[in-house]
């Protein structure tokens, strides 16, 4: 059987990812590097386009370019346990709780101090005046 291998901008295509992400994970060490043409282009077969398109999922929820290559290790190893894939899972979500709480405070601090703002005319600024105030 014959694979098809595919240029960067075809695996771009493919991946929904671009060009320029698919350069920068094969740097990164995520993908590993595709051969060449003798013209110099890359090519890609359907296992990298499958991990490209993995990245990029990853990559939507957040994950870090560390936290992808443990869960394409855990992917790619039919003996893993899937503990271990949702343990990862786990301390994202862990992480992306916390941030939401930080940015609800920041929401609330930030609409109290625009709503003590007159934003008139006047030179007078509440929210400047708690900018500068020292914690």
């Amino acid at each position: 059987m014959m694979t098809t291998l595919l240029t960067i901008g075809d695996a771009a295509k493919a991946s929904g990812l671009s060009a320029k992400m698919i350069r920068h994970y094969e740097q990164s060490g995520l993908v590993r590097k595709s051969p060449r043409t003798d013209s110099g282009y890359r090519l890609y077969n359907s296992e990298q386009i499958s991990q490209l398109r993995f990245i990029r999922q990853a990559r939507k929820l957040g994950f870090s370019l560390q936290d992808i290559q443990s869960l394409l290790a855990l992917w790619q190893d039919p003996q893993r346990e899937s503990r271990a894939v949702k343990q990862l899972a786990q301390q994202h979500l862990t992480e992306i709780e916390a941030k939401i709480s930080e940015l609800q405070h920041m929401q609330q601090v930030l609409t109290s101090l625009a709503q003590s703002c007159s934003g008139d005319a006047s030179p007078n600024c509440n929210i400047l005046k708690q900018l500068a105030k020292p914690d």
